[in-house]
């Protein structure tokens, strides 16, 4: 047994209990999915959500916000009426950083076909993880690839999916952590609890933490790593320590860091004043 689990979970469970989890979501991407009822219109609005969810969210979500209001009601009726020679009268414009339009015309046509195939990309990823045999990278992989693996020409000038989206859609065969990608499966598996929307018949165990600075730079003042890179590895590993505060549910505690990290109430260095009022102080290695 991990020795610090002991005194990490009861400053984590009181952690959840003070966020202000409704506030913290009007600020976070999921806010998007939760304007939709239907199972495959979250999922889609989702996907989308998550993918684009890199950077400040104060920057991508009003576009994309814009970008679903002016796709109409049902995100997934358009995902599959998509049509690769007319994508560009069918969706609206779209620009954020290095994500335009065409980016996300290559996703929806992706998810559309998946949709039609399967009927929910809830019924892939459970497919896709029967198939593996439980393991969350293989059903992760296989997941992207059912998305991105279609002849993407019309949209791209090549069959194969552009660097660009795979930046959008990353796949663990690629050395990524994964962030947006294991973001989506929480929302889809955890849950219903407010936040996570809990469609997907996957275990909560299975999830891996979606990683980026923040859960990083947290991961490492709680002790959960030492590694110092963002890579699946180091995704896992955190995991793996969380796994030991709660085996069945171990990413329960990632919305709740991740905005300890955003809201600037966790500064990147000992700081007297931040650090009064924080509610891990007592399990932070900075401070003990």
């Amino acid at each position: 047994m991990w020795r610090r689990a002991a005194f990490l979970k009861p400053a984590l469970d009181a952690l959840l209990v003070e966020l202000p989890a409704q506030r913290r979501i009007a600020a976070d991407p999921i806010e998007l999915p939760h304007r939709y009822r239907a199972q495959d219109d979250v999922e889609i609005a989702a996907l989308l959500a998550s993918s684009i969810a890199y950077g400040r969210a104060d920057l991508f979500k009003p576009r994309l916000a814009r970008f679903l209001e002016e796709l109409g009601p049902s995100p997934a009726a358009a995902a599959r009426a998509l049509s690769p020679r007319k994508w560009k009268s069918q969706l609206p414009a779209f620009s954020y950083r290095m994500t335009d339009t065409r980016d996300l015309a290559c996703l929806l046509y992706g998810a559309g076909r998946a949709l039609e195939r399967h009927g929910s990309l809830g019924a892939l990823y459970e497919k896709c993880f029967a198939v593996a045999a439980g393991d969350s990278r293989l059903a992760q992989a296989r997941f992207v690839a059912a998305i991105v693996d279609v002849d993407l020409t019309p949209f791209v000038g090549q069959r194969t999916p552009s660097r660009r989206l795979k930046h959008l859609l990353a796949s663990p065969e690629r050395g990524s952590a994964c962030k947006r990608l294991n973001l989506f499966l929480r929302w889809m598996v955890r849950g219903p609890d407010g936040v996570d929307f809990g469609f997907w018949k996957v275990p909560k165990s299975s999830l891996v933490i979606p990683l980026d600075t923040h859960i990083h730079r947290l991961s490492g003042f709680l002790g959960l790593t030492r590694r110092k890179d963002l890579s699946y590895k180091t995704a896992l590993e955190i995991t793996a320590r969380l796994a030991q505060l709660d085996p069945e549910d171990p990413v329960k505690y990632d919305f709740a860091l991740c905005h300890l990290g955003i809201s600037g109430q966790c500064p990147s260095r000992r700081d007297v004043v931040k650090c009064a009022g924080c509610p891990i102080r007592g399990v932070c290695r900075m401070w003990v």
